[in-house]
């Protein structure tokens, strides 16, 4: 009976949809804000570049991907409400494991499983804690962030130093491993023009957008999000739901810290990751998805993840202090936050009045 009365309601309420141009319009403002946003922002790193150059382009392409990955988890994680402070620390220390990986086995696929699995062992601590236990994420993945951090700086100090490269406050892969310049190579390799990393974004975007809008799973975290009480009533397991987007966002992570070595030949405890994780919230926002959970597309994330890429960009080439580079982006962040809240009200106005 519930389930024919939600059914109903849903009815009523597309048959009511709003088809006046100006509520149409308020309506897609609030839906594809990131759209708008990525474009306002290319524009203006258009106009303030001596040209834009295909190498150029691709070089933002290159520089959003792990963000970018890392915000696709984290965008998945504010669908259903929640939140992860903890990303940043972590693409730290499994980008510095992965790293002690590599210099034992010689191995790249064994260092991608290990930097998976391992992240997404991390994503379980925090997703039991609050899934399971029902702990604030806010304050559990508060507490995770300094613990994933304090191991990375702890133990680069303590293994041995062949372990970690020969160095002595930085995690380095060998160079004398002979899998070391296919893995660089592949990190900052490309297909054509296109940068590999680019590519791997771009699979990983379509495999979420095919997860969130085709699947049970999908809709299962949208409900989850929306309504979890509703959710529970219709029988779905919240709790495992909760636990699952934050496994899945601790792989992403994995994925992540795997590309980063692969791009960089290294990892610093002290500063990878740093605030990877405002920046994947602001990459989730950007592209259009509620922080109170249940709305949004993942195919934003990507267009959200490039516009901080550019912005930083846009900054340099106006040789502007550096120190301004986040004042701007949270600015940016507030005023797409504004029409998502403003949009949906404007088009309510717009449907009363009609």
């Amino acid at each position: 009976i519930q389930q024919m009365q939600h059914r109903q309601r849903r009815e009523n309420k597309m048959s009511k949809k709003n088809t006046t141009v100006p509520g149409c319009v308020a309506g897609f403002l609030g839906e594809n804000s990131y759209i708008i946003v990525f474009v306002a922002i290319f524009i203006v790193y258009a106009l303030t570049t001596n040209g834009l150059t295909w190498s150029g382009m691709m070089n933002v392409f290159r520089h959003s991907a792990v963000i970018g990955i890392i915000g696709l988890g984290m965008g998945l994680i504010c669908i259903t409400g929640e939140i992860d402070l903890s990303v940043g620390s972590m693409l730290a220390l499994d980008g510095g494991f992965s790293v002690i990986i590599f210099n034992m086995t010689n191995s790249i696929i064994l260092t991608f499983l290990f930097a998976v699995l391992f992240g997404a062992f991390c994503g379980l601590i925090n997703g039991v804690m609050v899934g399971w236990i029902q702990m604030p994420a806010f304050i559990v993945t508060l507490a995770t962030m300094l613990i994933y951090r304090s191991f990375a700086q702890y133990f680069c100090q303590h293994v041995d130093k062949a372990l970690i490269g020969g160095g002595s406050s930085v995690y380095k892969m060998a160079n004398s491993q002979s899998s070391y310049q296919t893995l660089y190579n592949f990190g900052n390799g490309k297909v054509s023009t296109i940068p590999i990393v680019g590519l791997i974004l771009i699979i990983m975007t379509l495999v979420f957008v095919y997860i969130t809008t085709s699947t049970k799973y999908g809709k299962k975290v949208y409900a989850v999000g929306s309504n979890m009480k509703g959710a529970q009533m219709a029988g779905i397991n919240t709790a495992a739901v909760k636990i699952s987007v934050f496994v899945i966002a601790g792989a992403l992570v994995g994925i992540g810290a795997f590309l980063w070595i692969a791009m960089n030949a290294s990892a610093d405890p002290a500063t990878t990751g740093n605030s990877y994780e405002m920046y994947a919230i602001a990459a989730a926002v950007l592209g259009g998805i509620s922080m109170s959970g249940g709305k949004g597309k993942c195919l934003g994330i990507l267009f959200g993840a490039m516009s901080y890429t550019i912005i930083d960009k846009i900054i340099v080439s106006l040789k502007m202090d550096s120190l301004i580079n986040n004042a701007i982006k949270g600015i940016i962040l507030l005023i797409v936050i504004m029409v998502q809240i403003v949009g949906p009200q404007i088009k309510q106005k717009f449907k009363k009045a009609e």
